[in-house]
């Protein structure tokens, strides 16, 4: 194994993780700092308020890119196993 296909190798891995990730986490975040907004603006200071609507945006996340995201993770743990065969000597 060559230092550049380690390399690459971590590359891609770290570019799937965060292709993977990146859409939960943003609706996470978008949809805590609305509910963080309206906390501020009525003064409601309950915690489990902002805990129900990211779960919700969550799991309406997870039904519509759910295909995308495991599609997209299969074809890289595929194209990963092909090209182990040319890791070995």
């Amino acid at each position: 194994m060559t230092q550049q296909f380690a390399l690459d190798a971590a590359h891609g891995a770290l570019l799937m993780a965060i292709a993977l990730a990146g859409p939960g986490l943003a609706a996470i975040l978008v949809v805590g700092i609305v509910i963080s907004a309206f906390q501020a603006m009525t003064q409601i200071n309950e915690m489990t308020l902002s805990f129900v609507p990211k779960v919700i945006a969550l799991g309406a996340l997870l039904v519509v890119l759910g295909p995308w995201m495991l599609q997209t993770a299969v074809n890289y743990t595929v194209s990963t196993l092909t090209q182990l065969p040319n890791v070995v000597h």
